[in-house]
C-alpha cells in the first residue's frame, strides 16, 4: 500500500489523537490503542498462568505420572478454569471489541476513563481470584457447585471482574454510538464489527446471569444467607458459565472473518447470510447450556426435549452457516487472487507460513470437526446419558474453547502486535510452527479426553485408578491409554503455548519497529485489507468446488460419529 504518515493527528472538538496505519489505512485512536495493548498484555499473562496450571492438571490425570496430590490437584484445577476460561479469554475479547469498534470504524473511543476503570476492576478481580484460590480455601473448581463453599474473596473477585467486563462492554457500545453520530463509516457496520456486537450483546446476558447467582452465593459465604438451592444455582450459573463460551464463539468467528479479510482480502459470500447466522447466536446459542442439566431430576421432560431438539438445531445452524461461509470466502478470495487450478489450489497455495492464517484455519477446522460435532452429541438428551459428568465434557469444551477460541485469538495476536504495538514478529520460524504445535496438541487433548469419557472416566476425579476406594472399580485398559495420550498432547500444547508467549513478548519488547517509511511486515497483509475488513460488501459467488467438498466431508463425519454414538447407546440399553 502507499505509505501513510504515522504521526498522530489531532481531531478538533473530540479530544482524541489518531495515527493512520500504513499497512491497513485504518485510523487508530491513541486511547483505544493503549487500551487494546494493556488488555492484550493482561490476557497473555493470565494465559501463561492458566496454561501452566492446565499442564499440571494433565500430568496429574496421566496415571503413570500423577504429579499432584488430591488437595493440590483441585486447587490447581480451580485456578486453571478461572484463568483460561475467564481471565485470558475475556481480557482478549475486550481488546477485540475495542479494535472492532474504534479501529475498524475509524472512531474515537467513547469515555476512555471509563474503559480504564473497567480494566482496573478486571485486573483487581482476576488477581483477587488467584489469591483466593492459591491460599487453599477455594478449591471448588470452575463450577463451584453448592454445597461446596469457597472463601467470600473468591465470589467477590468474580463479581468485581464481571463488573469491570460489563463496564468495558458498555464502552464498546458507546463507541458504536460515537462512530454513528460522527459519521466515521458509511452504511452498515462491517461484518467483523457486527460479530463483535453479537459478542457484546451475549456478554450482557452472561454477566447479568453471573450477578444473579454470584451475589447471593457471596452473601451465603459471608453467612448472611443460610442456604443456596443447588438446582437453582446450576440453572442460573450455567446461564453464565455456558453462555460465556458463546461470547467466545461470536468473537472468534468475527476473528476468522477479520483474518481472512486482512491476509487474503476475503469478503463474505453474503453479508446478509453471515449476519443472520450471528443473529441466531443471540437468539438460540445460549440454550445449549441445557446439556449440563439433562441429568437433573428437577427439570421437566418438556424443557429438556425442547432445548435439546428444536432449539439445539437452531443454535447449531448459525455455526453451520459460518462453517460454509468462512472457507467459502477464503476460496473466493484465493481464486480472485489467481489460484484457480482444480478444486484445492486455493487451499494448497494459501499462506500457511503466516501464523495468523494457519492459526485461523486450524481453529476453523478443529472447532467444527471436534468441538462442533461433539457439542451436538452432548446436547442430544438420549446420547447425553453416555457422557454426562465424564471427562468427555471437558474434552468437548477443549475442542471449542482451546482448539477453537484460544487458537483463533493466538492467530489474531500475530496481527495485533504489528498493527497496534507497531513491532514486527521476531523468530519467524518459531512463529510459523507455533499454531501447528499448539493446534495439534489441543486437538489431541480434546479427542483423547472424549475417548476416555466414552469409556466412562469421571470428569472430576483426580485418580482414575480409584486407589483406596471403598468399592473397587477398574476402567478398561484403553482408558489408561487415552489419559496417557492426553498427557503427551498436553505437553505438546504447552510447548506451543510457551513458544507463543515467548514470541509475542519478545516481539513487543524488542521486535523491529514498524514506524519508518520503509518498514515492511514480515507476514504481509493483502493490498485491499482495509476495504475487505472495514467496508460493507459481499463477494457473491457460488462457484466454490473446494468448499463444497470440505463441507461434504464434514457432514459425512458428523453423520458417522452421530451413528456410532447411537450404536453405543443401543448397547447400553440392550436394544434388540
Amino acid at each position: 500500500m502507499t505509505s501513510i504518515d504515522h504521526g498522530a493527528v489531532p481531531v478538533s472538538g473530540a479530544g482524541a489523537r489518531y495515527r493512520v496505519c500504513r499497512f491497513t489505512g485504518l485510523k487508530v485512536d491513541s486511547s483505544a490503542e493503549t487500551l487494546i495493548k494493556v488488555n492484550a498484555v493482561a490476557a497473555v499473562l493470565f494465559l501463561a498462568l492458566g496454561g501452566l496450571m492446565g499442564l499440571l492438571v494433565a500430568l496429574t490425570r496421566w496415571p503413570a505420572v500423577q504429579l499432584l496430590d488430591a488437595e493440590l490437584f483441585y486447587l490447581v484445577l480451580t485456578g486453571h478454569g478461572a484463568n483460561v476460561l475467564l481471565f485470558w479469554i475475556i481480557f482478549f475479547e475486550i481488546a477485540v471489541l475495542y479494535f472492532a469498534s474504534s479501529v475498524i470504524l475509524g472512531s474515537r473511543l467513547a469515555t476512555p476513563w471509563l474503559a480504564w476503570l473497567g480494566f482496573l476492576l478486571m485486573v483487581a478481580g482476576a488477581v483477587m481470584a488467584n489469591y483466593a484460590v492459591l491460599r487453599g480455601d477455594s478449591s471448588v473448581m470452575f463450577t463451584s457447585y453448592p454445597p461446596m463453599q469457597a472463601s467470600h474473596w473468591f465470589y467477590l473477585s468474580l463479581i468485581v471482574f464481571a463488573v469491570g467486563a460489563l463496564v468495558s462492554v458498555m464502552v464498546f457500545f458507546g463507541t458504536l454510538v460515537v462512530a454513528k453520530a460522527e459519521n466515521t463509516y458509511d452504511g452498515s457496520v462491517p461484518l467483523v464489527t457486527f460479530g463483535a456486537i453479537t459478542a457484546g450483546i451475549i456478554a450482557v446476558f452472561t454477566l447479568a446471569s453471573g450477578a444473579v447467582i454470584l451475589i447471593p452465593t457471596w452473601l451465603w459465604s459471608l453467612g448472611l444467607i443460610s442456604n443456596i438451592d443447588s438446582l437453582m444455582y446450576k440453572v442460573v450459573w450455567w446461564g453464565m458459565g455456558h453462555s460465556s463460551q458463546q461470547i467466545n464463539v461470536s468473537a472468534h468467528v468475527a476473528i476468522w472473518y477479520a483474518i481472512g479479510a486482512m491476509v487474503l482480502g476475503a469478503k463474505p459470500l453474503s453479508e446478509k447470510v453471515s449476519r443472520t447466522a450471528f443473529l441466531m447466536y443471540i437468539l438460540f446459542l445460549q440454550l445449549a447450556s441445557a446439556h449440563h442439566l439433562l441429568a437433573e431430576p428437577g427439570m421437566s421432560s418438556t424443557w429438556k426435549i425442547v432445548n435439546t431438539s428444536y432449539m439445539m438445531y437452531l443454535a447449531v445452524m448459525g455455526s453451520m452457516i459460518h462453517g460454509l461461509t468462512v472457507p467459502g470466502a477464503i476460496e473466493a478470495a484465493q481464486r480472485r487472487n489467481g489460484f484457480t487450478r482444480g478444486a484445492f489450489e486455493w487451499l494448497t497455495k494459501a499462506p500457511w507460513g503466516n501464523p495468523a492464517f494457519s492459526g485461523m484455519f486450524l481453529s476453523l477446522v478443529m472447532f467444527g470437526f471436534i468441538g462442533g460435532i461433539s457439542g451436538v452429541v452432548l446436547g442430544t438428551e438420549q446420547l447425553n446419558v453416555l457422557m454426562h459428568n465424564t471427562i468427555y465434557v471437558p474434552g468437548h469444551f477443549h475442542g471449542t474453547v482451546v482448539a477453537g477460541t484460544t487458537l483463533a485469538f493466538m492467530a489474531m495476536t500475530y496481527l495485533v502486535v504489528p498493527l497496534i504495538f507497531q513491532r514486527d514478529i521476531v523468530w519467524p520460524t518459531l512463529a510459523k510452527w507455533q499454531p501447528f504445535l499448539f493446534g495439534i496438541g489441543a486437538g489431541g487433548i480434546s479427542l483423547f479426553m472424549m475417548g476416555a469419557g466414552t469409556l466412562g472416566v469421571a470428569r472430576r476425579h483426580w485418580d482414575i485408578s480409584l486407589t483406596d476406594a471403598a468399592h473397587a472399580f477398574e476402567y478398561p485398559a484403553a482408558a489408561y491409554l487415552m489419559m496417557g495420550l492426553n498427557g503427551i498432547f498436553a505437553i505438546l500444547a504447552a510447548i506451543g503455548g510457551v513458544i507463543f508467549i515467548l514470541v509475542v513478548v519478545a516481539s513487543i519488547l524488542v521486535g523491529p519497529k514498524l514506524e519508518g517509511p520503509g518498514a515492511k511486515m514480515r507476514f504481509p497483509l493483502h493490498d485491499q485489507s482495509r476495504e475487505a475488513v472495514a467496508e460493507y460488501g459481499s463477494h457473491g459467488t457460488l462457484k466454490l468446488p473446494g468448499t463444497i467438498i470440505l463441507v461434504g466431508i464434514f457432514f459425512a463425519c458428523f453423520v458417522l460419529y452421530y451413528f456410532v454414538n447411537w450404536k453405543y447407546l443401543s448397547e447400553l440399553w440392550l436394544f434388540r
